[in-house]
């Protein structure tokens, strides 16, 4: 029993208290392995935040039913959904099976400099996680995932 409480103990404090009630369990696993590599490379975690997390459903969403993967009108995005802060950037992934992981994403970030680069970006520290999945491209099952990141 203890050594539950303690692994519960130690999954919210990598996820933090704010995403235990909104995200979905595909999205707590992708916020906790992007928080192991950030730690990984001595930075603080990502916290999770309401408004992000809107505005990267919304993308997710519209990508999903528009079978259409782009980032679109971004600076538009975060101004509707009115995020603040003086730097914004985001990561987007697609997926099935283990490339549609949380392991699989966040490997396919590394491997990209600009995502790299968004991911492991010390200023940033508020983040809005999307992770829906469907029928996208003609793959069924695909996780279609958006990252909108904030300092």
């Amino acid at each position: 029993m203890l050594k539950w409480c303690l692994v519960a103990i130690a999954a919210l404090l990598l996820v933090g208290p704010a995403a235990a009630s909104t995200m979905s369990r595909s999205e707590t696993t992708l916020l906790r392995q992007m928080n192991l590599v950030r730690a990984d490379h001595g930075l603080g975690p990502l916290r999770p935040d309401g408004r992000l997390e809107r505005a990267a459903r919304s993308h997710s969403h519209e990508m999903l039913v528009s079978d259409v993967f782009a980032h679109g009108a971004f600076a538009s995005r975060m101004a509707a959904f009115a995020i603040t802060g003086s730097l914004a950037g985001e990561n987007l992934a697609w997926g099935t099976g283990a490339r549609g992981s949380a392991q699989g994403v966040v490997a396919a970030w590394l491997a990209s400099p600009e995502h790299r680069a968004n991911l492991l970006r010390p200023s940033f520290t508020r983040v809005g996680i999307a992770d829906f999945v469907g029928s996208f491209l003609g793959y069924q099952g695909a996780h279609v995932v958006t990252a909108d990141f904030a300092g």
